[in-house]
């Protein structure tokens, strides 16, 4: 009786450990650092794709569009500021923000439908600004990457529309980074075949 129940024991001992080898195996762990007041919160490259999922409830709709890039660029935080400087969800320069006619930073901070509407003028703009390289360059190849409306709108809000106009007319000879160490093809590839057809060009878009 005692030998049957020592084997029970140890059958149980080694389920346990090996259930235990199998969990630990499989964890991922993520580290991150706890933002301070007004900085942005820091997340590991790999994040990208362990909350991918909570996007694609939207699809490739343009509101899934805005939420993808609002989530690369500030987590979607309102009231996120960067070591930078950059502002809001989408995370603004200063001089963009007073190409319309924003000066009041806090104010910008606080306020969700100014900052949407901002987003919506500056795609507009951009918009505009790339109409001919959209045009000519939509469904290509640029160094092995599908080209799309989107991801061009996306990279251009990253790097500018000037500098996604050089790399586009280069035909990906001239890249840009940031001082974060994303480029115009992260954008490209991230952020392509969402519906941007709700974006109207407008050189003289505003608020």
């Amino acid at each position: 009786m005692k030998t049957k129940l020592k084997y029970v024991v140890v059958v149980l001992i080694m389920i346990f450990i090996n259930s235990a080898f199998i969990f630990n195996e499989n964890k991922k762990t993520v580290t991150y650092n706890l933002p301070k007041k007004g900085a942005i919160a820091t997340v590991p490259t790999e994040m990208d794709v362990l909350y991918t999922p909570q996007i694609p409830l939207l699809g490739k709709s343009f509101i899934g569009f805005k939420q993808a890039l609002a989530f690369k660029e500030s987590q979607i935080d309102y009231n996120c500021v960067n070591t930078l400087g950059y502002l809001g969800k989408y995370q603004f320069g200063r001089s963009t923000l007073k190409r319309f006619k924003i000066h009041n930073t806090k104010k910008f901070l606080k306020d969700a439908s100014l900052q949407e509407d901002a987003f919506m003028a500056l795609l507009s703009v951009n918009k505009w600004i790339l109409r001919k390289d959209i045009k000519r360059t939509v469904g290509k190849l640029i160094n092995g990457i599908l080209i799309t409306e989107s991801g061009i709108l996306a990279a251009s809000h990253l790097a500018g529309a000037g500098n996604v106009k050089k790399y586009l007319r280069s035909w990906g000879k001239v890249n840009f980074k940031d001082a974060y160490g994303s480029d115009i093809e992260h954008y490209l590839k991230k952020f392509a075949g969402y519906d941007t057809s709700y974006i109207k060009a407008d050189r003289l878009a505003q608020i």
